[in-house]
């Protein structure tokens, strides 16, 4: 199996050769500068989540687009050999589980936010829906000018095509998935 990094390269690639788009376009568009979109593009570096999603967003497609892997009949995937996109100094781990293939319009990813750990995730596409289940820990959810608290046992979504955040606030690892909705 490709590595992440192998993957968001190959797929960016890609997108941006489908659409005719240069690496100076592209590098316009999302803001990411022309040397990083090379070293992304050679399987290079290590992407944090914000600048892929400043790259999908530029891209004007949905994040997953970045992270599908080849698709297969049947998929077995194992959290343990998948490698996690890092924010927060590899405190927020975020492992893509089932991307979204551009046919689904959604995805699935397991995260895991050390104690005391931050994430501020850019607007996705417009009209996409976030929905997440704690199954340890407790965070806070800033969206839409609006603060939530939720913990183990307790599940939220809310219109993430605005800036929003997420917080640790306990004092353990909070585990999570996340199921993205892309209309």
């Amino acid at each position: 199996m490709d590595s992440m990094n192998q993957i968001v390269a190959k797929n960016i690639k890609r997108l941006r050769e489908k659409n005719k788009m240069s690496m100076d376009e592209l590098s316009k568009l999302s803001g990411v500068s022309k040397s990083m979109l090379a070293q992304i593009e050679r399987g290079e570096g290590n992407p944090t989540l914000s600048t892929l999603w400043k790259i999908s967003n530029g891209m004007k497609v949905p994040f997953d687009a970045l992270t599908v892997r080849p698709e297969n009949p049947y998929e077995l995937v194992k959290t343990s050999e998948l490698q996690p996109l890092l924010e927060d100094g590899g405190k927020v781990k975020n492992y893509p589980i089932f991307p979204d293939d551009d046919n689904r319009k959604f995805a699935v990813y397991y995260l895991e936010l050390d104690a005391g750990s931050y994430w501020e995730s850019e607007p996705h596409l417009k009209g996409t829906t976030e929905f997440i289940t704690v199954f340890t820990g407790q965070l806070e959810i800033d969206t839409d000018g609006q603060r939530f608290s939720v913990g183990k046992g307790e599940n939220i979504r809310f219109k993430a095509d605005s800036v929003h955040s997420y917080r640790n606030v306990g004092n353990e690892a909070a585990i999570l998935h996340m199921i993205l909705f892309n209309p």
